[in-house]
């Protein structure tokens, strides 16, 4: 079985709700599997600690998860133009992957949602790009054959599916969002497939 780590951090649901169209597409593919996992808070007073297991949702990520899974899709919230805090905070402490070369040539994919239509979403998208080209991970995006890119007029970007949340963070994913992320899952998917066989042959 091929798994597909979807990695995302989720404050107010919406990257969460992202991450399970991200899957469903990466299920779409034959042999494929979605494996959900997200990253603690990062504490302002640095004696507290998260639970060890949240109380809801996907169970927190492991660097072991990352050196088994055969691609990468990693999902934040947009704040102020960046990753949010906690991905980069864990991101922060694979050093001993990119010693060790462990997601080299490994697939990878990005996701995001913000408040505004001009929020930065796309600087947000590349920046998540940077630590996983530092460890020498295949970025994949969304090519302009997925017509949804060309006609949203909610989110989407050729760098990687994106939400618009609205400052309240209560609206809902659109039917051109669902779609694109479902895209970005099953791409990815077929992508770590394909080079999963040609390992093989």
């Amino acid at each position: 079985m091929i798994k597909i780590l979807v990695l995302f951090y989720s404050r107010h649901g919406n990257v969460a709700e992202m991450a399970r169209h991200v899957a469903r597409g990466v299920e779409q593919v034959s042999g494929c599997e979605a494996v959900l996992r997200t990253v603690p808070r990062v504490s302002t007073v640095c004696e507290t600690t998260e639970n060890a297991i949240p109380d809801s949702g996907a169970i927190y990520v492991s660097l072991d998860d990352l050196k088994q899974c055969h691609a990468l899709a990693l999902g934040s919230p947009v704040h102020f133009g960046n990753m949010a805090a906690p991905l980069k905070y864990f991101l922060d402490t694979t050093s001993e992957l990119w010693l060790s070369g462990a997601m080299a040539g490994k697939p990878a994919a990005v996701f995001d949602s913000s408040a505004s239509l001009h929020g930065g979403q796309e600087s947000t998208l590349l920046s998540m790009m940077l630590p996983l080209l530092h460890h020498g991970m295949m970025m994949i995006g969304l090519p302009y054959t997925e017509s949804d890119l060309i006609t949203t007029t909610s989110g989407g970007t050729p760098y990687g599916a994106s939400h618009i949340a609205g400052t309240d963070n209560k609206n809902p994913l659109s039917d051109e969002e669902k779609r694109l992320c479902t895209a970005l899952g099953k791409r990815l998917a077929q992508t770590a497939s394909d080079l999963e066989k040609g390992r093989n042959e």
